[in-house]
This record gives C-alpha cells, structure tokens and sequence, in this order.
C-alpha cells in the first residue's frame, strides 16, 4: 500500500456500494489532500457475482450494473466466478474491505475471510461486528505478527468516531465506564411510541424507513446493540467477553402504558448499552431498557441517532453523538480506517 491502494471487497451490499460511491466522488480531493490514490481490482459478493480484474475495474459502471441488474458477474471483461476466499488471496488487492453480512453466534464467513487476508499479509477494514466481537484479541493478535493492519470503526457506531475517540482522543483518560443508545432502530421505535404510536405500528414505521429489517430481531431483542457492547468492552476496557456474560433484553416488552408512567416521572425509556469496569478489576456489562431522567445528556437523542457517553478519569463524562448506521455514514467509517492505515504507511 506505498504507492496505490488495491482495493478488494467482500460483500459488496449498501455499505460496500456506500464506499464505492464515496471513493469516486472524492477521488481527486483524496489524492490532492491526503497523497491518498486507489483502483478497485475486485468484488466478491455471495448474491451479485464477482469480478477481479489486476488494472482495475470501473467503479462507475459497476455501480449501474448493480442498480440495473442486481447483479456484477455480468461486467464486461475481468475473471469471473471467484469465491470469497479466492478473491481475498489470489488477488492482487492489498486491502480487504470486509462488508459481508454479520453473523454475531459465529462470527462466519467473516473470521475465515479476515484470517485469510492477514495470512495473505493484507490490511483489512471492516463494519462486520461478528469476527470483532467474537475474535478481536485473536485477530489483532495474527495482524501483528503478520505486520499488517485490522481497522473496525464502522462496526459500533458506524461513521461517528466512538473507537478512535476512545483508544486516541482519550488515550490516557482511563476510561472506566461506557454507556449508551447504540441502536437507532430501537430508539426511533421508543421516540415514536412516546408520540403515541404503539410498539407495532412504530416497528412498521420504522420497517417502512429502512431503520428495521423485515426481520427486526437482532435490533429489538438487543443483539446487535450486545455485539458493540462486547466489541467496547474488549478493545476499550480491555476486557474478554464473551456474549453469554453480558445481560440482554430489548425493547419488545415495552408498552405504551410503561411509556406514559415513565412520562409522569419525568423520565425517557431507552436502550441503554454499557459496561463498567469495577475497582477489583472485573467488569459488568448489560444491554438492557432503562427510565433515565429528562436531565440525562443521553434522554434529548431522538430518532435513529446514536450517542455514547465515555467515563473517565480526568475528563469526567465524554459523550459523543451521531449517527449509527446508514450507507454513507458506514461507507464513511471504512473510508477513515482507509486513510488511517494510509498515513501509518506512509509518514
């Protein structure tokens, strides 16, 4: 990665065309402002198809395959056919750009697709929370020892800073404490339901906006939110969870009576997700719904917005607001993992 960055995705879905979309309207800012150049040689994804081409391929015409068609195998020129895994190590790329879809029990195909990038002595960006919340030690582990570099920013609040802010702006701040709404589908169901919506109507409202799913489980069970607590707890606190120590309940239980009760205390429900580490040296971690006060920083976040509130040492509470999730906001925090490993290799 000295001169150009080869690029390689797996998984090319919103996030990856989110990148995609990004690098090209930036391209030359990229290259004039940060010394920063690039060409895709490849994209491998388990439903569209896939493409490798050692010059580089046309992110444009890719871009309006995919919308027409839904498909890339039918790109003119390039080797087709590739699995993920031969893409990763038979390719010229020398960053991985891991976006596949997240398996949070096993952390598959992602681990098997990050190991085979570092073994192959290739960088790797990723917004996949399985592999990090289920291997990060491991992993980080295997990318020293293979003198190349894993970033994950992307995988717990998307494109707002939540690690970076943690392990640079407040290196040094012992951080004991973390805490917060990292889980905007459920918060906008919750915002909804205090306007009078009930739990179903404001879940399809949700589903109708592209918050949810089709199926919301992972978002209103807690698990997504469980996975960045896990993720937060192991590469901030330096913990070693795993997701059968940390307390899960969701919002699905919630009624619109709980709702104005809560009203009446001068309090908000929210999804509270958060880990504490103790003075003995353990740590409690929870995701789980909780009345906070009307005063609380985290009650006026509304919406599908996320925020996160660090406690430290020297700095008291740091919170930090922004959105959780979305095509440019994730493509975006694979974008600062990019340029990130970028300047490391270069200053």
């Amino acid at each position: 990665m000295k001169d150009i960055t080869r690029i390689c995705f797996v998984g090319w879905g919103v996030v990856g065309q989110g990148l995609a979309e990004i690098l090209l309207e930036q391209e030359k800012e990229l290259k004039e402002k940060y010394g920063f150049e690039y060409k895709v040689v490849a994209i491998a994804d388990k439903l569209k198809g896939s493409v490798y081409d050692e010059k580089g391929l046309d992110l444009t015409k890719l871009l309006k395959l995919v919308k027409e068609t839904g498909k890339i195998d039918t790109y003119p020129g390039g080797i087709k056919g590739w699995d993920s895994i031969q893409t990763i190590t038979e390719s010229n790329a020398n960053l991985i750009v891991e976006a596949s879809w997240t398996d949070i029990n096993t952390g598959e195909p992602a681990i098997s697709h990050v190991k085979s990038a570092i073994g192959c002595h290739k960088h790797v960006v990723m917004t996949n929370k399985g592999p990090i919340a289920l291997a990060v030690k491991e992993l980080l582990k295997m990318a020293k020892k293979n003198g190349v570099q894993l970033r994950f920013e992307g995988t717990v609040l998307s494109g707002t800073p939540a690690i970076n802010l943690a392990l640079k702006n407040l290196a040094g701040s012992k951080i004991t404490k973390f805490a917060g709404i990292v889980n905007g589908t459920t918060n906008y169901i919750l915002t909804e339901m205090e306007k009078g919506l009930k739990y179903q109507d404001a879940l399809k409202q949700a589903q109708e906006l592209g918050y949810a799913e089709a199926d919301p489980t992972a978002d209103v069970e807690g698990y997504d939110a469980l996975g960045k607590v896990i993720i937060l707890a192991n590469v901030v606190l330096g913990a070693n969870l795993t997701k059968n120590q940390v307390l899960c309940q969701g919002i699905t239980k919630i009624t619109s009576k709980d709702i104005e009760d809560a009203k009446q205390e001068g309090k908000r429900w929210k999804l509270i997700a958060g880990a504490e580490l103790k003075e003995d040296g353990s740590i409690v971690a929870s995701v789980k719904p909780l009345k906070i006060p009307l005063t609380h920083p985290l009650a006026s976040v509304g919406g599908p917005i996320n925020a996160l509130t660090f406690t430290t040492k020297y700095l008291g509470d740091v919170t930090i607001i922004g959105p959780g999730a979305g095509r440019e906001a994730t493509g975006y925090a694979l974008l600062t993992d990019i340029l990130d490993i970028h300047r490391n290799l270069t200053k």
